[in-house]
């Protein structure tokens, strides 16, 4: 018979061996085998807490007019990384592009600290599958909080369905990028601080400097572009208007398509999702299909798919 004391070393070694392994996928995604069921993964999402308790260093660091153009850049570049690859490339393979244009901008989305592109790309796959029923993890039924921050933090979101994403799952540097997800925010940080203590060695009318480039260029709009980009699993599937009656609740809401570059035409992407535009409309301001179709003519994308006419000419 098992005695109570060696009962409790188990559970004690037990408890110390989830959390170590917790630490070490701040570092490789991978490291937690399987899911550990319901709830936030509190040691896991440390860094998250904390990248959103860094930007208080704003009142510590000042600003300039050089980081606040950092801030912007980082942000427009890394949306669109997202909007454009992980999404309409990965998720929905909307277009097609060289090897190598696809791996720049995995690398990029990478550094938005919004995970690996596999599991945003599979996340997404199953999103589009269960869209506000009960397996949908970020939908509002389940509350709005959850839908836009707290499903990210669940133990049961953080593995990546290699099933529902085959396609990509082939490509041995989306597999690395995919486990260890924390080198390519990590590799943008350090430029950031590298830039600002140059600009402030070389340049100092700049008035800028190493922390205050990393606070405002990595930290804020790190923050700022997670916030917006979930806004669409949120604030999508709550305001807006719906041009199509999907079996979902996704709305058009042009304040968010702006802020995302797109996305924001929601229930016309949920009720056609195989179109690269979103912005059904001529007057629906789509800046990826934009910038995709500027890439188009560079050589680097090809095979846009288009809105059907008959969805054009719908009102």
């Amino acid at each position: 018979m098992e005695s109570p004391e060696y009962g409790q070393n188990s559970a004690m070694n037990s408890r110390l061996y989830c959390t170590f392994t917790s630490l070490i996928a701040w570092f490789d995604s991978e490291a937690v085998a399987g899911n550990r069921g319901q709830g936030i993964a509190w040691l896991r999402v440390i860094p998250f807490i904390l990248l959103h308790l860094a930007c208080l260093a704003v009142f510590w660091v000042g600003y300039s007019h050089a980081a606040l153009i950092a801030m912007l850049a980082a942000y427009a570049v890394r949306m669109f990384a997202i909007t454009g690859f992980y999404h309409r490339y990965f998720s929905h393979k909307t277009f097609k592009a060289r090897i190598w244009v696809e791996s720049v901008f995995a690398f990029i989305g990478a550094a938005s600290a919004q995970r690996g592109p596999l599991w945003w790309a599979a996340h997404h796959r199953k999103h589009h599958r269960h869209s506000d029923t009960e397996k949908d993890l970020h939908s509002p039924r389940h509350g709005f909080l959850k839908s836009h921050m707290a499903w990210f933090l669940n133990h049961d979101a953080f593995g990546t369905d290699y099933d529902v994403i085959r396609d990509y799952a082939k490509r041995p540097f989306l597999r690395w990028l995919n486990r260890f997800d924390i080198i390519a925010p990590a590799a943008l940080a350090v430029f950031m601080y590298v830039l600002g203590a140059a600009l402030e060695r070389f340049a100092p009318a700049t008035g800028t400097s190493g922390m205050q480039m990393l606070v405002w260029g990595f930290v804020v709009s790190t923050v700022l572009l997670f916030h917006v980009t979930v806004s669409i699993n949120s604030v999508a599937h709550v305001w807006g208007s719906r041009r199509f009656e999907t079996d979902d609740n996704s709305r058009n809401n042009a304040l968010l398509a702006m802020l995302t570059f797109g996305e924001g035409w929601h229930n016309n992407h949920h009720h056609y999702p195989n179109s690269v535009r979103q912005g059904f409309r001529w007057w629906e301001l789509d800046m990826t299909f934009l910038a995709l179709k500027g890439m188009q003519l560079l050589g680097l994308t090809w095979d846009l798919k288009p809105v059907p006419l008959h969805l054009k000419r719908r009102p």
